[in-house]
């Protein structure tokens, strides 16, 4: 299994187009598959008054409207085609998540080979039904959802033209940071049983431990927030990783991939020249003598493993010794 890691930049260049750059090497280095940023316009996502998360209020000037923070931290067209193009140079994938339609429309336009659903807009009917139009594969988050919410945005992006082998759900708790006794995880593997779909993790928790433990649940994408200071004004740098936990977490996360394996259980070729040194044959307890019969009395298990098997106990049993043997030879029938 290969896992894809969404490297996270969201709005953490502050609207800065050197710091989205750096943000992009960041990536890069890590060994992230995408680094991945926020698509939208303040005028059309949020009404001017409207009022910022708790957390957004925590880590902004909370006199500050939604909007007015929002459009601090738009990106342009201009601005995308400059990050996409600094992610060629840098060999990683360009991402981004279109908060309305004309932002979908923007990313389709530059080429973008699949679309992210944000927690937000699964519940906005006419976006979804924009989204299966595309006809492109779509990774959806699901923070704040039940399973029924779920369920309604999987028979709208079905209906509209979507096979479920091109959507991805992620499991996400949309709260930042996220408190570990609120992730529950195994939501993730109920969504792939109750849709059949590929799952994937959108992680907000602190640290890299729970995205770790999501690969390890069957993940198939795992996204995660980073920063290049955590210190850094802004509503999501407080949650976010810092370059070397982002570098920890991808490494950690391949470590997984190779360690989960094919599922078949057999002895690996690292421990083939171990088995014969730990496991034990029959051996002589004392001396025998040809023709003597083999019994509990005189026979012995013992290590090496290179003679005749232990578990051949009862066959050899009651069989007569083809020749001498001295105390702790390995014996042959």
């Amino acid at each position: 299994m290969t896992v894809l890691i969404i490297a996270e930049a969201g709005v953490n260049h502050n609207g800065d187009l050197a710091i989205a750059r750096q943000l992009i090497d960041i990536a890069a280095e890590s060994g992230a598959d995408l680094v991945k940023f926020q698509t939208f316009s303040a005028k059309r996502l949020v009404t001017p008054d409207a009022q910022k998360a708790a957390y957004q209020n925590r880590t902004t000037d909370a006199n500050e409207t939604q909007y007015a923070m929002l459009e601090r931290l738009e990106l342009s067209e201009e601005m995308h085609i400059e990050l996409m193009q600094h992610c060629e140079r840098r060999g990683i994938g360009f991402f981004s998540t279109a908060f309305d339609i004309e932002s979908i429309d923007l990313l389709v336009r530059m080429g973008i080979e699949r679309i992210k659903i944000p927690s937000g807009e699964i519940t906005n009917l006419p976006y979804l039904r924009h989204v299966a139009k595309q006809n492109l594969p779509v990774f959806m988050s699901t923070g704040m959802c039940d399973m029924d919410e779920v369920a309604d945005a999987v028979a709208v992006l079905e209906n509209g033209g979507l096979d479920r082998s091109e959507i991805t759900v992620l499991h996400c708790s949309t709260e930042y940071p996220t408190p570990i006794a609120n992730v529950n995880l195994r939501a993730m593997t109920t969504l792939r049983e109750q849709f059949g779909v590929s799952v994937g993790y959108s992680d907000h928790t602190l640290g890299t431990e729970i995205a770790i433990a999501a690969a390890a649940l069957g993940a198939s994408v795992i996204e995660k927030h980073f920063t290049l200071d955590r210190s850094l004004p802004g509503p999501d740098h407080e949650a976010s990783l810092g370059p070397d936990e982002l570098k920890a977490m991808v490494d950690a996360i391949r470590n997984i991939e190779q360690a989960l394996g094919d599922g078949i259980k057999r002895a690996s070729t690292s421990e083939l020249a171990t088995r014969d040194v730990v496991r034990k044959s029959l051996v002589a307890r004392h001396a025998i003598r040809e023709g003597q019969a083999f019994s509990a009395e005189n026979l012995d298990v013992k290590r090496p493993g290179t003679g005749i098997s232990s578990m051949a106990w009862d066959e050899v049993l009651g069989r007569r010794a083809k020749r001498d043997f001295a105390a702790n030879e390995l014996i042959e029938i």
